[in-house]
């Protein structure tokens, strides 16, 4: 079995709304847009989840429907709390109880930047890549035979993409 990590930022929130706390702050118009696109671009390169992990807040949530929708696939889908402004070590965690060949992460910045820049071999030649701006999303080829085996530092970039570069 060969493992693929498709891991992704949320798309851009709205803080339209100031009753909202930070956790239930839903997507902008900008934030559904970019999250159709790379949903889109998933499908056109074949990068078809079979599970999704993400956190449970809702602009996470939202990235995530939006995407799999504009794939057109409806894996299982896993939303943890414990992705919540996880840092690094753990969404490495969160990703070892992960059960599917082709997984997609999805979270929010500073951890999900750390752990694209640290679950990497090396780094994609994006100028974004370190940055990960919002519904930044990199394809691993996962250098580990069991989600439980995976590690930092040893798996290979296969694509990297932001919405502006599809646009």
């Amino acid at each position: 079995m060969s493992l693929r990590l498709i891991l992704m930022r949320h798309a851009k929130s709205s803080w339209d709304d100031p009753l909202n706390s930070d956790y239930d702050r839903p997507l902008n118009s900008r934030g559904r847009d970019a999250a159709n696109l790379m949903g889109g671009w998933l499908k056109s390169k074949g990068y078809l989840p079979d599970e999704v992990i993400l956190s449970s807040a809702a602009r996470t949530m939202e990235t995530g429907e939006r995407v799999l929708a504009a794939a057109g696939v409806s894996p299982v889908t896993k939303p943890m709390r414990a992705l919540y402004h996880a840092p690094d070590f753990q969404i490495l965690r969160t990703l070892a109880q992960a059960t599917g060949e082709t997984v997609l992460l999805i979270a929010h910045n500073p951890g999900i930047g750390d752990f694209a820049s640290h679950f990497a071999a090396a780094p994609h030649s994006h100028p974004d890549f370190v940055r990960y701006p919002t519904a930044a999303t990199t394809v691993f080829e996962v250098d580990a035979p069991m989600w439980k085996q995976v590690q930092f530092g040893k798996n290979k970039v296969a694509d990297f993409a932001i919405p502006r570069d599809l646009a």
